[in-house]
């Protein structure tokens, strides 16, 4: 199954991009949405980031508290690199058996003729780069994806926050083996990505899913 790795920083487009991908036949993978799903209670990995970042982070039922877990992981590079290094380990291995499944793996993989996998943090999960057949990076300038979070409701030092835990656009594109620039925002981006799908033999002639 041809798997292709989606990545960009915050405000870029690649949710978009991924989603458009997905309305246009592919399995679509949230990487942000597989590792809160692993935040079990009682589990390892929930007992792991309660002792880094305080059992406080825990609700009623022993789930992660998502909002105090985020102010807390977020706050430094260092409390960033720490989360990684708890969750990615149990991400990279649950990643691995949806997109190479054994047979005596009980996780069940729809059928689909390719998967696409959103990534946020991409320059702290390029060892799982070799399940992807391309990686395909999502760009656009700082002030733009600045414009673009704001307008969508997000405070605007809270996007500063973020974004400076993330790398320049000419780090994060140095780790693709495709750049679709997504700066204008207009329907360019679905023009590039029916381009790629078509080199890639995964768009039917005539099939179009804008919108």
């Amino acid at each position: 199954m041809f798997t292709v790795f989606i990545i960009g920083n915050i405000a870029s487009g690649k949710s978009c991009a991924s989603r458009y991908l997905e309305r246009n036949g592919a399995y679509r993978i949230d990487l942000d949405e597989l590792a809160k799903s692993l935040y079990q209670p009682g589990s390892a990995l929930v007992r792991d980031l309660s002792e880094a970042f305080g059992w406080d982070i825990l609700d009623a039922t022993g789930g992660i508290r998502r909002d105090v877990l985020a102010e807390r992981a977020f706050s430094s590079a260092e409390s960033t690199e720490l989360l990684n290094s708890i969750v990615h380990p149990v991400l990279l291995e649950q990643l691995s058996l949806r997109l190479l499944p054994a047979n005596c793996c009980s996780v069940l993989v729809p059928e689909h003729p390719w998967t696409v996998v959103e990534i946020s943090v991409a320059a702290a999960f390029t060892d799982a780069f070799g399940l992807a057949d391309e990686v395909v990076a999502i760009t656009a300038p700082l002030d733009v994806r600045r414009e673009r979070a704001v307008l969508r409701g997000m405070a605007l030092e809270d996007f500063d926050a973020r974004a400076a835990l993330q790398p320049a656009e000419d780090e994060l594109c140095s780790l693709a083996t495709t750049v679709i620039d997504n700066s204008v925002g207009d329907d360019g981006l679905f023009r590039d990505l029916d381009a790629w799908m078509s080199a890639h033999g995964l768009l039917a002639t005539g099939e179009r899913a804008h919108g």
